[in-house]
Parts: structure tokens; C-alpha cells; sequence
């Protein structure tokens, strides 16, 4: 196919989300003149699907408790997610007409709770500064001359540009957008990239076809799950979980997910400790168990003593053998601490969101490639993770500003902005 003449803008940003959103706002806020180009027939659409049980901002916890989320990359995220923090997403949405409210778990929500109303006003905004926006445009990395190529609907064509930002998300939910096709053509340019991986996501179990018939689908409430990584460190977490038919999945599972992943990887599996019964001690339970239950079933037994029914009791049978079932000893240890066996992470493409991406010392401070001058990546691509909250929003729109500014700054410094 015959590649059209070559077109040139002052900067240029890939990909429509959060991140390159918030950075064409830095821009056109300048008086910059921005084109930006998504490969989706819409922009914002991970967004928008993130959104639609209720859109989560960021998070209103004390700041040194919110950077420690990020795990070892706190210290490289620190300082851009402290120069805009949750009051100053708080009050980004509000200038766009979004109030905001902080819920009991902290979480901070717009009071209309979806993200379609925020990502209008919002797109109004940035059109009316005159932001260009190019749709079904994807970016093919560069070409033998150093311009950008990208397919169109009108067949491949190149770009020139001052500056670009590159925002092109991670590699989960291909369907809309983040597929990490930027990866090799990355690497090829030198760029050092660490493979991505699932983060957020579920882990597989080998249910046995009874188990998973009756119980594939069950949230598994209030107990408290831990796991010591082979390196010895020892994660815990109070929260509920979902069986579902490949395994486990949901926000007690996501919040571990990290480290469960990598200690699969490590290990060939990972050992999940399950505390069915957080809030009673292992001495009660012992001692409900071993009560004399006369003729009743180990069932009934169980329901009237500790409150065991459903998914948790199943759970119960799924672990033990039918003689261990006749061991008190065994069934109180198990139930404060059933050994749940997960044997690999869902696929990258099933995950919330990904790890991995540009590595941080191929960056500058302002997110600039250093082999790259004038390009900027933000989003998702950078090699960051966290959990679920609004802990990766505020990365995306922290990011997003962070490279806006570098930009601003490079084309300064360049003498090519007015």
C-alpha cells in the first residue's frame, strides 16, 4: 500500500485516555497547539468500561500511606503524584463541573459515580481549546527517517511533530484499546521495556468439576487471606473474594495479585492462606469443632458452631479428604488456615491492568525517552503497578500532567513554541 505524503503538527500525543488527555490539557492550557491520534473509533473507552460500577478517582489516605502502594516504584512516582495529589484531582473535577465525595473506605467518587459525565465535559473543554483529536489512527513506531508512522483509514501514512507523547496504555483489555503493541518497536529503538504482565487479575485453581458446578460464582465474605513470597515477606489482607470457574478472582485476590504472580513465576505456584473465620481465634474454633455433635451431620455441626455454610463449607471438602474430615484438629487448623493451591495468573489480556512497561531509567524526570529527545511516555506504558482504588487513575492523570509540563518545557528550551 502506497504511504501518503507526510503531515506534520507542532505535538503530536498518542493515545485518548487518561493520561494523554491530562497531557494535552497541560498543552492547550499553554496556548500549545495539539493533534491527538487513538487507534479506537472513540477516545476514553478503557475509561469509560473502568467506570461503569462506579468510577473511582483516587484516594484520600495520608500521602505516605498512598506512594507505599506502589510498592518499590513509590520512590520514582513519588514526587509527580505529590504535586498532584487527590484534593488536586478533587478539584480538576470540580473545575470541570464533577463534584466528588469521599467514601467510608476512603475511595474518592464523583457523586454521579460513571465516568461518562466527566469524560463530556471534559472532552468539551479540551475541544474548545482546540484540540485536535484523530480517530482510528494507530501508531507503527517510526520510520527509516525518524517520522511516525501510523495506520489510518486511508492506508499508512507518516508524521512529523516538535514534541510527542506517548500515552498508548498498558497491555490488559485489547478490545479497547491497550493491547502493548508498542513494545517491539520500542525495544527496537533502544528503549528499555520490561515485559508486561497481568496485575489486578485472577489466579487459576484446579476445582474439582463438583466443587466448581455448585459454587462457581459465590463471593467468599470476610476472611482474611496471607501469603509469604519465597524471599520470606509475608502479605495479608481482610476482604472478600469470588470462586469462579478457572479459579479465584475479586478485590482480596487483586490486592495480592502482585505478589502472587510473582511468586509463580518464581516458584512454578503460589500457597493462598485463607482464614475463613478472621474474628474468631484458632482456640475457639478448635473448641467448636471438637464439641460432641452426637447425631448431626459434620454440616449441621459446622452451621451451628461456627456459622460454616455454602461456599466456605465446600471449600472445607475441597481441601480435605474424607478422612481428614473426621479430624477436629484438622478441620479447625484448615479453617484458619486453608491452604488454597494457585497454579497460574488469568491471562494479561483478562487483567484490570498491567506491570511492567518503560523502564524509569530510560526516563527523565519530566517522563522524556533520554534516547529520544522531545518524546514523553506517560499512562500505563511506564513500569509502575498498584491495586484497585483509584491508585492507577491517579498515576494516569499524574503522569499524563507530568509529561505535559516536560513538554512544555522541551519545546521552550527548543525555541519551538510561540
Amino acid at each position: 500500500m502506497a504511504i501518503a505524503a507526510k503531515s506534520q503538527v507542532r505535538t503530536a500525543i498518542f493515545g485518548g485516555g487518561p493520561a494523554g488527555l491530562m497531557a494535552a490539557e497541560v498543552l492547550l492550557g499553554a496556548g500549545e497547539s495539539v493533534d491527538l491520534y487513538d487507534s479506537m473509533p472513540s477516545v476514553g473507552r478503557k475509561f469509560l468500561l473502568a467506570g461503569v460500577g462506579g468510577l473511582n478517582l483516587t484516594h484520600a489516605e495520608p500521602q505516605p500511606h498512598f506512594i507505599q502502594r506502589y510498592g518499590a516504584r513509590g520512590s520514582d512516582l513519588g514526587a509527580l503524584l505529590t504535586d498532584f495529589d487527590a484534593a488536586a484531582i478533587q478539584a480538576w473535577a470540580g473545575d470541570l463541573g464533577i463534584a466528588t465525595f469521599v467514601g467510608s473506605s476512603q475511595r474518592i467518587f464523583p457523586t454521579a459515580m460513571k465516568a461518562a459525565p466527566l469524560l463530556r465535559a471534559w472532552l468539551h473543554r479540551l475541544r474548545s481549546q482546540g484540540l485536535r483529536i484523530h480517530v482510528r489512527h494507530r501508531c507503527l513506531g517510526w520510520d527509516g527517517q525518524g517520522a511516525w508512522r501510523m495506520q489510518t483509514p486511508h492506508g499508512e501514512q507518516t508524521l512529523t511533530s516538535a514534541c510527542t507523547i506517548l500515552a498508548l496504555g498498558g497491555g490488559s483489555w485489547s478490545r479497547l484499546g491497550s493491547d502493548g503493541a508498542w513494545v517491539p518497536w520500542l525495544r527496537q529503538s533502544g528503549v528499555a521495556v520490561h515485559p508486561l504482565k497481568p496485575s489486578n487479575c485472577g489466579f487459576e485453581v484446579a476445582w474439582r468439576a463438583h466443587f466448581k458446578k455448585r459454587h462457581a460464582g459465590a463471593p467468599v465474605k470476610a476472611v482474611s487471606a496471607s501469603l509469604t513470597t519465597p524471599k520470606g515477606v509475608t502479605h495479608q489482607r481482610l476482604g472478600e473474594f469470588t470462586i469462579s470457574h478457572y479459579g479465584v478472582e475479586g478485590g482480596l485476590i487483586y490486592s495480592l495479585s502482585a505478589a502472587l504472580r510473582d511468586t509463580i513465576e518464581h516458584s512454578g505456584r503460589a500457597t493462598l492462606h485463607l482464614d475463613l473465620l478472621p474474628h474468631l481465634s484458632a482456640e475457639h474454633v478448635l473448641a467448636a469443632v471438637s464439641h460432641p455433635r452426637g447425631s448431626r451431620s459434620l454440616a449441621s455441626h459446622l452451621q451451628s458452631r461456627l456459622k460454616i455454610t455454602g461456599v466456605k463449607a465446600g471449600l472445607l471438602r475441597e481441601i480435605l479428604t474424607t478422612r481428614e474430615l473426621l479430624e477436629p484438629h484438622r478441620i479447625a487448623t484448615t479453617l484458619k488456615a486453608l491452604a488454597l493451591p494457585l497454579i497460574a495468573a488469568r491471562p494479561l489480556d483478562e487483567a484490570i491492568s498491567s506491570a511492567g512497561g518503560v523502564d524509569f531509567s530510560a526516563l527523565t524526570p519530566t517522563l522524556m525517552l533520554r534516547q529520544h529527545p522531545g518524546v514523553f511516555c506517560a499512562g500505563e506504558m511506564l513500569d509502575w503497578e498498584a491495586p484497585t482504588g483509584g491508585y492507577l487513575l491517579s498515576v494516569c492523570l499524574a503522569s499524563g500532567r507530568q509529561a505535559g509540563l516536560g513538554a512544555l518545557t522541551y519545546l521552550k528550551i527548543t525555541n519551538k513554541i510561540n
